[in-house]
């Protein structure tokens, strides 16, 4: 399959990008402002036509009748329209994937079960919460049971409770669907996602987070303290066997990199070493955060400079 680009006004959007995305659980998309995230959901969605090369989903070109009812998105900034009932536009985006009006009925309230807002179906979009309005906006994404969702930013400007909610939602269908999730919100996307595709001024990175460190000969973990001596902390925790390096990226943070061979219980040993020094913790992880894979590994190193 020929990589796609997309050109705006002689400006590249997005350059050669050439990925192929399996089913399985959530990918996540990263990058910074501008680096064609939305612009490649647009192209997977159909909304836009890549200047040269080739997309294809399930076999067709996005857009195809046949694709109907297997995709969906939600837009960033997609907004209910204020005139009509929660169900009133359900029912409505179930006719539209050719479904009878019973059959739409039922799928929209399939839906808002699915997302706990059964309730709120006879609500008009101004009675709502700006959290429930996106979780109303998940449902219409759901309608159709399709088989690959897009989501832009869908926990943007939400409270912890509805951000706890929409990863739930997003964990219960994920046997049944895959979710492309792009997010500047790192954190959340490490807790759901194991690959993530990184876009660097149009150009996808040819690396994805996604491999399985416990494959690796060493493995890591991320220790957070409160206000310790870094110097100290770094000396002591260097001692301990088995430790084959430690990292301090930011304040009162430390990777741990371990050799499993040498040192198969180093949490404990970690724990006993901060309990002798009388050193306060705040958590303690196995493996590294998204974050640090992307911005303190060798892999994305070039993406900063």
């Amino acid at each position: 399959m020929p990589p796609a680009s997309l050109v705006y006004s002689g400006k590249p959007a997005l350059s050669d990008v050439n990925v192929e995305l399996e089913t399985g659980e959530p990918i996540g998309l990263v990058g910074p402002n501008g680096a064609g995230k939305t612009t490649l959901l647009n192209i997977l969605s159909g909304f836009l036509l890549p200047t040269y090369g080739t997309v294809k989903l399930f076999g067709y070109p996005p857009g195809a009748p046949e694709l109907i009812g297997k995709i969906s998105a939600l837009p960033q900034d997609a907004r209910l329209d204020p005139s009509f009932t929660i169900a009133e536009q359900l029912v409505f985006y179930g006719r539209l994937q050719g479904m009878t009006k019973p059959q739409a009925t039922l799928e929209a309230s399939r839906v808002l079960e699915a997302v706990s807002l059964a309730e709120a179906a006879k609500e008009k979009p101004t009675a709502l919460s700006h959290g429930m309005a996106k979780r109303v906006a998940i449902a219409q994404a759901l309608i159709g049971k399709p088989e690959l969702i897009l989501l832009d930013e869908p926990t943007a400007g939400l409270d912890p409770v509805n951000v706890r909610t929409i990863r739930t939602i997003i964990a219960k269908q994920s046997s049944e669907t895959t979710f492309v999730i792009s997010s500047h919100d790192l954190a959340e996307l490490d807790r759901q996602c194991r690959r993530i595709l990184l876009l660097e001024k149009g150009v996808l990175q040819p690396e994805t987070i996604g491999i399985n460190e416990q494959q690796s000969a060493t493995r890591f973990i991320t220790l957070q303290t409160e206000d310790c001596p870094a110097q100290e902390v770094m000396a002591k925790l260097q001692a301990i066997e088995g430790v084959v390096k430690v990292n301090n990226p930011q304040k009162n943070e430390f990777i741990v990199e371990y050799d499993p061979v040498l040192q198969h219980s180093m949490d404990q040993q970690l724990m006993q070493c901060l309990s002798a020094n009388h050193w306060q913790y705040r958590q303690l992880s196995h493996g590294k955060t998204l974050e640090e894979k992307l911005f303190f590994s060798d892999i994305f190193a070039s993406v900063l400079v």
